[in-house]
């Protein structure tokens, strides 16, 4: 049950990637991100919002390690943190802002905590 749930998170984390790395201005307006003169923006949202988390899902996959399911935990920990401190400092749309840090922190908890007994 652990190693389905855990392939499912990192399918997840691909599938979310998967948005940034091939639909960058679909993702940015989705989050509410305008674009300026310049590409650049695509270019961030195809490695920062895409690639770094398709290639993230795909290591884990491959690693098939506890303590590769327990880092990609952290780092939606870290994701959902930004998220809730966004919520207290920067009043983005509540609902919108509070279901994403909800997924990042449903996925940081379950990862961590099914892994990381496991993995030391």
């Amino acid at each position: 049950m652990v190693a389905t749930l855990n392939v499912i998170a990192a399918l997840l984390t691909i599938g979310f990637g998967a948005f940034g790395f091939l639909a960058p201005a679909h993702t940015a307006s989705a989050l509410d991100l305008a674009p300026t003169n310049s590409t650049m923006g695509l270019s961030e949202m195809r490695a920062s919002v895409g690639g770094l988390f398709v290639v993230t899902g795909i290591a884990v996959i491959w690693l098939n390690n506890p303590m590769a399911y327990v880092m990609l935990g952290i780092v939606y920990s870290g994701a959902a943190l930004g998220r809730f401190v966004s919520v207290a400092l920067d009043n983005p749309p509540l609902a919108k802002a509070l279901i994403f840090g909800g997924i990042e922190l449903v996925l940081a908890v379950w990862l961590i905590a099914a892994n990381f007994n496991k993995a030391t």
